[in-house]
């Protein structure tokens, strides 16, 4: 039989794991023939009782699950590479724990894998949150497509499930400051599309802050495109040429005394203009030059503070 394993992220879901882990065990029922199901759930540096209700269902499943505690939040895709350091599945998916994924895209999903894709990703073609959270999600794929990654699903990830040799390219890279779900279309594999309608959350509260929401933003587009770095470039040039045909015209003006000499408003407004563009330059040079100095240092990614688990580990071996 096929092991699929299911990585569970968690960050503050103690009011989502019960009747989370009951629906996962409820939609087994429409999985495929020959299909056995391990969870690994990674509880994300949660402050609140996250780990307790993880360890209460540890113990009731103790034969299929496990659970990992980061020593501190460290972010989702930080967390999923923790979880793939413990997945044993000769296939893996990841579903968060607030569930707005629904659960009968596993099936679905592993119809093809069983066919023998290798990666399988599920596109929101809708989904039930505000309008501000579905007009930021368009624009946010909409750049991204356009500027580095034009294979990418219109609607957008929602999860993926692959195959293990997959994972064991993505631990094998092992990179930091990234958005690890867009790694995958990256390795080149052929993949299938399956679409779905994004839920409303269980309970609780989502974690997934504004704060987040734009350092995604800056990693996506810093780790998989050189787009801003060809835009500074273009714009140093745009205004080269508006500087050398202001220089003309105040040279000419010089020469021939047709125009006064006053002009301190617009020397201010060039200043300020110049020094502005060399500031949004140097800062979007420092975020690449701060990612490559995160990868040289090799500070780890994630500290794992607890792990509950007893069953014999079958090793991750970064071979294919």
């Amino acid at each position: 039989m096929a092991l699929l394993t299911i990585i569970v992220p968690c960050f503050e879901n103690e009011a989502n794991l019960s009747d989370g882990f009951t629906r996962f065990l409820e939609a087994e029922a429409s999985l495929p023939t020959g299909i056995r199901v391990e969870y690994v759930f990674v509880d994300d540096g949660s402050r609140d009782g996250t780990f307790a209700a993880l360890a209460a269902i540890r113990s009731a499943h103790p034969d299929r699950t496990t659970v990992i505690k980061l020593a501190r939040n460290v972010g989702i895709y930080n967390a999923l590479m923790a979880g793939f350091e413990r997945a044993q599945g000769d296939c893996i998916t990841v579903f968060p724990a607030d569930l707005q994924e629904p659960l009968e895209l596993i099936p679905r999903m592993l119809v093809h894998w069983k066919a023998g894709c290798k990666l399988v990703i599920s596109m929101r073609e809708g989904r039930t949150d505000g309008v501000l959270a579905r007009l930021g999600s368009w624009a946010f794929h909409r750049l991204l497509r356009g500027v580095s990654m034009r294979e990418l699903p219109v609607g957008g990830y929602g999860t993926a499930l692959f195959d293990r040799r997959v994972m064991l390219e993505l631990l094998r890279i092992g990179e930091k400051n990234t958005n690890t779900l867009l790694l995958l279309t990256m390795l080149g594999y052929d993949y299938v599309v399956v679409p779905y309608v994004r839920r409303e959350r269980l309970a609780g509260r989502s974690g997934w802050t504004l704060t987040k929401k734009i350092k995604l933003f800056i990693d996506s587009f810093v780790a998989f495109s050189f787009f801003p770095i060809r835009l500074i470039t273009f714009g140093g040039l745009v205004l080269g040429v508006l500087a050398l045909g202001y220089g003309c015209v105040v040279l000419f003006a010089a020469l021939t005394g047709s125009i006064p000499v006053q002009g301190w408003s617009a020397l201010m407004l060039v200043t300020l203009l110049v020094s502005s563009f060399q500031m949004i330059a140097l800062g979007v040079l420092g975020e690449y030059v701060w990612r490559t100095l995160d990868t040289v240092r090799r500070r780890p990614t994630y500290v794992v503070d607890t792990v509950l688990d007893e069953r014999v580990r079958v090793a991750a071996s970064t071979e294919g």
